[in-house]
C-alpha cells in the first residue's frame, strides 16, 4: 500500500527501510533520508512512524534513555541545546 503519495512510497519501501538499516531508523526523517528523499506535504509521518513500531517490535517498546535505538539518542533534545546556549 502507498503511504506517502507524494513520494509514493509504499509500506514494505518503509519496513525494508527499517530492516536495512544499521542505526534503526526510528522516525520519519530517518526513514526519509534512508530512501534519499524528504517529506513534502507530511501527511504520512504518523503512519510511518506506527509502520516504523511495527517493524521494530519488541524493540521499539523495550529501548530506554540511553539505548542506541531510542528516539532519546537518535534525535538531539531541542530544549536542553536551547537552555546550554542561552546560559
Amino acid at each position: 500500500m502507498i503511504v506517502c503519495s507524494c513520494n509514493v512510497i509504499s509500506d514494505h519501501d518503509v519496513r525494508n527501510a527499517v530492516n536495512a538499516a544499521d542505526d534503526l531508523p526510528r522516525s520519519p526523517k530517518q526513514v526519509y533520508d534512508c530512501l534519499g528523499c524528504s517529506a513534502e506535504c507530511g501527511r504520512c509521518a504518523r503512519t510511518i512512524k506506527t509502520i516504523i513500531d511495527d517493524a521494530l517490535g519488541a524493540c521499539a517498546k523495550s529501548c530506554g534513555a540511553g539505548c542506541p535505538h531510542s528516539a532519546a539518542a537518535a534525535e538531539p533534545d531541542v530544549h536542553a541545546e536551547f537552555a546550554l546556549a542561552a546560559s
